[in-house]
């Protein structure tokens, strides 16, 4: 081959090389993933998330792309984010980290298949028809958040036999509070407990609450649930070391940081399960045909090096029923 006809062969294909990188990634789907809180403390969930994708043939950068939104635990962002992923025509929403931002996909678009996870009833809020058929462009994985209220604290009273007075650190903004605080408060009256709530939606506020729950000197602490709650594990963790108190939270996350105890769904796996029916939609399956999973995973985590330094003894029974100990 003549050197001037190779230059220019070679220049033909340099300038086809862009043509066919732009027509690849014209090609690939994109999907939206909108959250209520942020990505710093999401590194698992995230991690699972893709790895439901990739378990139905989808990798991110290679035949998928990702469009994250964050809320940074500021609720009032959803819907504008939502819309922002609507406008982007993405081809399915992954609606993660509870109702609310379920509700601002659902409110977004009804067109566009959205995968939620939540922690309440998805029929009561409107989400789905029915669980089995959820009959529109919603659908996603139940994982029974509020519905657990009752058993972790009955699993806190049997750590701490003798406790009476129990407080509850909640999170006002968080619309699963009303009914965890509810199902406390029938639980509580049942087994004879003095139950207490103190708010917090700021990690300034939960200085403060936790100050002012020491102050009244509990038994133990009830930490609610929230997404933002679970992104301050750390400091929640952290606090409830310094004042000695035993605490019940509900993911394993709070314990994998220095919580005492954990009794939940398997959060992970639902973020698991979610990339799994957005990999599903992508492949042409419809929301309304897909129902909504429920979560089967429940997980009792136990730190036993929290424990000894709380001077908790830890029943047998707990211990024989218990997922993992932390040692």
């Amino acid at each position: 081959m003549k050197r001037r006809a190779f230059i220019t062969l070679l220049g033909s294909a340099a300038a086809a090389w862009p043509l066919a990188a732009r027509a690849q990634q014209a090609t690939m789907a994109v999907v939206g993933f909108l959250h209520v809180t942020s990505p710093e403390a999401r590194t698992d969930h995230l991690r699972a998330f893709r790895q439901g994708l990739k378990d139905t043939g989808y990798v991110e950068g290679e035949n998928v792309a990702i469009v994250y939104r964050w809320a940074d635990n500021q609720v009032d962002r959803l819907p504008a984010l939502a819309a922002e992923l609507v406008q982007r025509r993405v081809a399915v929403i992954a609606a993660t980290g509870g109702i609310m931002s379920a509700m601002a996909a659902k409110a977004a678009t009804t067109t566009i298949p959205v995968v939620f996870d939540v922690g309440e009833d998805p029929v009561k809020y409107g989400l789905v028809a029915s669980l089995a058929r959820p009959g529109g462009n919603l659908t996603g994985i139940n994982f029974f958040t509020t519905e657990l209220a009752a058993k972790q604290l009955e699993i806190l009273r049997e750590l701490v036999p003798g406790a009476i007075r129990i407080a509850v650190l909640a999170d006002p903004a968080s619309a699963s509070t009303e009914s965890i605080l509810r199902q406390l408060e029938t639980a509580g009256r049942a087994m004879g407990l003095q139950m207490q709530v103190f708010n917090a939606s700021t990690g300034g506020e939960i200085n403060a609450a936790f100050a002012a729950i020491a102050r009244t000197r509990p038994d133990a602490v009830f930490v609610g649930i929230s997404p933002f709650l679970l992104d301050r594990r750390v400091q929640l963790a952290q606090l409830a070391a310094r004042y000695a108190l035993p605490a019940i939270y509900h993911d394993r996350a709070n314990a994998e940081v220095g919580g005492l105890m954990s009794y939940g769904a398997n959060l992970t796996d639902a973020y698991r399960q979610v990339g799994a029916y957005t990999g599903r939609i992508l492949k042409g399956a419809r929301p309304a045909e897909l129902p909504v999973v429920q979560s089967s995973k429940f997980e009792l985590v136990i730190n036993a090096e929290t424990a000894r330094m709380l001077g908790v003894t830890i029943p047998p029974s707990l211990i024989a029923i218990a997922d993992e100990v932390i040692e």
